[in-house]
């Protein structure tokens, strides 16, 4: 599966880049991929290109874009993580929110998707994504390890909303899960799901906590509950 880069024009006129990966069908539901801390990188071009093979419109933007364009570092030296982290310190949520639900609407708009789209996040992504649910018209939501999650436990979610969470994350202390799950269990629009013992990005490829078992565990319930809820 191999993909291509398009522009998505935000809501205050500038515009980004957006790796596109689609299935050889047409009338297929869109998932827009939501980035970590590293860019559109090689890592969540894979997993936009995975997403494309079990049959969605998968679309991964750039949103970074105000800050540097085309930003696609790794994990695997320290300078690149303190690029990241900087990236993340500067990161604006809201603008964020604001190009995610731009990307959301260009998906929904492309010929060959259904009109149905969700999300699907990992780290910064994951709680851009849970911000999805809440605060634009996605279809439906998926956060891997989410960060900072109990800063918007009050916010009301409005679609279906499926949470990772990592017992061990150490970007998500136990404090902050305790608040997230208690707010949110009983919720009837929630799936939550827990992986003991196992650290934040444990389905990043690579990654030092990388487990290929959970990955394809938690990959392979997200594909379910996407399919059920973009159908």
């Amino acid at each position: 599966m191999s993909g291509k880069e398009i522009t998505i024009t935000a809501a205050d006129g500038g515009e980004f880049m957006g790796y596109l990966a689609a299935p050889a069908s047409g009338g297929d539901a869109g998932v827009v991929v939501i980035q970590e801390i590293f860019g559109v990188n090689a890592v969540m071009r894979g997993l936009t290109d995975g997403l494309a093979g079990e049959g969605f419109m998968a679309l991964c933007p750039d949103l970074f874009w105000r800050q540097e364009p085309g930003i696609q570092i790794t994990d695997q030296t320290d300078e690149e993580w303190a690029r990241a982290f900087e990236l993340f310190q500067g990161f604006d949520l809201e603008k964020g929110v604001a190009d995610l639900d731009s990307t959301i609407e260009t998906l929904r708009g492309l010929e060959g998707c259904s009109g149905k789209v969700g999300t699907v996040g990992f780290c910064l992504g994951g709680r851009l994504a849970y911000l999805t649910a809440t605060r634009t018209h996605a279809d439906a939501a998926v956060g891997y390890y989410g960060v900072a999650l109990d800063e918007h436990v009050d916010e009301t979610i409005t679609s279906p909303l499926m949470l990772h969470v990592a017992s061990e994350d150490e970007f998500s202390s136990k404090e902050s899960q305790a608040k997230v799950r208690a707010a949110l269990e009983g919720n009837p629009k929630v799936t939550l799901h827990d992986y003991e013992g196992h650290g934040h990005a444990f389905a990043r490829v690579g990654g030092e906590h990388y487990d290929k078992a959970t990955a394809d565990l938690a990959n392979g319930r997200t594909v379910e509950f996407l399919k059920a809820n973009l159908g």
